[in-house]
């Protein structure tokens, strides 16, 4: 059975859910391209996250962000990762609802914290208190998050390719997405 992916499908959700990980093997399941846009825009502005928001500071990176999306979103129908604040732009929601389908990777905050605790690449989390920084994040994130297309619940005890056949299950509920050929 061949299945065609007939839109771009966007992972959002916090830093540590699995978007990366997971829409990588959403991807090779499905035979698609993975792109992250956070990597786009690495490659787009040649320095990192990091050095991007300590330079230009995080509205400008926003704005990179909102036009490597709207770029991606008209190319070839693919598995999308985002930062974890790309979805909170109303632009970036609209532009995914227009012309993609979001999934949010819904992981309970101890689970996300157990995940992103010993990385150094989270800038948001530079903070004295970063355990705080995180709670704080996921309060005010959470309420936007619950707009995306599709929900799919994360569990420490699931592995990624669990999760994959968990989020292939739901977009094969959506023949607007995904169609069986």
């Amino acid at each position: 059975m061949m299945r065609r992916l007939k839109k771009t499908v966007v992972m959002v959700g916090m830093m540590g859910a699995g978007k990366t990980a997971v829409g990588t093997a959403v991807a090779r399941s499905l035979a698609v391209p993975f792109l992250d846009s956070d990597e786009e825009i690495v490659k787009a502005a040649q320095r990192s996250i990091a050095e991007i928001f300590e330079r230009d500071g995080e509205p400008f990176f926003r704005a990179r962000e909102t036009e490597v999306l709207a770029r991606l979103l008209r190319g070839t129908p693919c598995i999308l990762s985002t930062g974890g604040g790309a979805f909170l732009a109303e632009t970036n929601r609209r532009l995914v609802q227009e012309a993609g389908v979001s999934v949010w990777l819904r992981a309970d905050l101890d689970l996300l914290w157990q995940r992103v605790r010993h990385k150094t690449t989270r800038p948001l989390l530079r903070t004295g208190n970063p355990r705080e920084t995180l709670r704080q994040l996921y309060e005010a994130r959470v309420p936007l998050y619950s707009l995306a297309d599709i929900v799919v619940d994360s569990a420490a005890d699931l592995s990624i390719d669990e999760m994959a056949a968990k989020v292939v299950a739901a977009l094969s509920a959506r023949p607007d997405v995904l169609e069986e050929e």
